[in-house]
């Protein structure tokens, strides 16, 4: 059984990445956790004048915010009708990333899956605020949907790396998963950015054929200011439905992520992209 974390402002992004994880799921018996963060800060006077004497601002919030995470329910069950999946609605009143995190150490969370801002054209953001967060400071692997992506299968997975990286094979369980669900066929797109040493290279890739069943190699050379550039090219020439990489704090992926500010990232990510974390032991 899957535990899938669902985080939700009641946009028509986080919406949307809910029916992508029914979808995603459809044949997997999962729980579903669809989780709302309230903060005081988000709150002014005319709601205090509304709250009934009997009961506490806290209360009324919460309350309301869990009303309106049934509803959204209610429309799931009703659209899909299926006996898999077990939803439960869960509002905090908290910061935003130590509610994630509690929530998902509390119920063993497997994935967390959240929506990110839509980007019409390369001076867009790669993902909003909040999804950078949870990426960087989360307990548990991501599943980032972009505005208006729609699941219609993943054939074609594609997995970023670099020959700096040696993996355990625990660190792939989040991807394994999403390609056992799929039958997908696994794109390793080694993103050289130096000059890279041959040997590290070949144990690099030695590991990766271990882990995963036929890898298809692929090897972008890209500069340091058009990584994002070179990689959605290839996405979109090979059709790549999803891309993932693992996170932790010298990874790959944590340099990109220093070298270019998230305000000013020159990327518009329209497939899902999963970030994992990984075992730093």
């Amino acid at each position: 059984m899957k535990t899938i974390l669902l985080p939700t402002d009641f946009s028509k992004n986080s919406i949307n990445a809910i029916n992508y994880a029914v979808e995603l799921y459809k044949n997997e018996v999962c729980n579903f956790y669809i989780l709302n963060v309230q903060r005081a800060s988000s709150f002014i006077s005319d709601d205090m004048l509304v709250v009934n004497a009997s009961a506490t601002i806290y209360n009324t919030i919460v309350d309301a915010a869990k009303k309106s995470i049934n509803n959204i329910i209610a429309k799931i069950v009703k659209k899909h009708s299926n006996g898999n999946h077990h939803f439960e609605a869960v509002v905090d009143y908290d910061n935003f990333i130590d509610s994630i995190n509690q929530v998902s150490e509390k119920y063993n969370v497997d994935l967390i899956i959240m929506g990110t801002k839509g980007a019409s054209g390369l001076a867009k953001v790669l993902f909003g605020s909040n999804t950078i967060k949870v990426i960087q400071r989360g307990v548990a692997p991501v599943l980032a949907i972009p505005e208006n992506c729609k699941y219609s299968g993943l054939d074609k997975v594609g997995f970023i790396t670099s020959f700096k990286t040696l993996y355990n094979i625990n660190d792939f369980k989040p991807l394994n998963d999403i390609i056992a669900l799929n039958n997908s066929e696994i794109h390793i797109m080694h993103a050289l950015c130096d000059q890279d040493a041959t040997e590290e290279l070949n144990k690099c890739i030695s590991r990766l054929k271990k882990n995963f069943n036929n890898p298809v190699f692929n090897y972008l050379v890209v500069k340091n200011d058009k990584v994002f550039e070179t990689i959605h090219e290839f996405t979109e020439t090979k059709g790549i439905k999803m891309i993932a990489m693992l996170v932790s704090k010298h990874t790959f992926l944590e340099r990109l992520f220093k070298t270019h500010a998230v305000e000013t990232i020159a990327f518009a990510t329209v497939i899902p992209f999963l970030a994992m974390k990984k075992n730093e032991d």
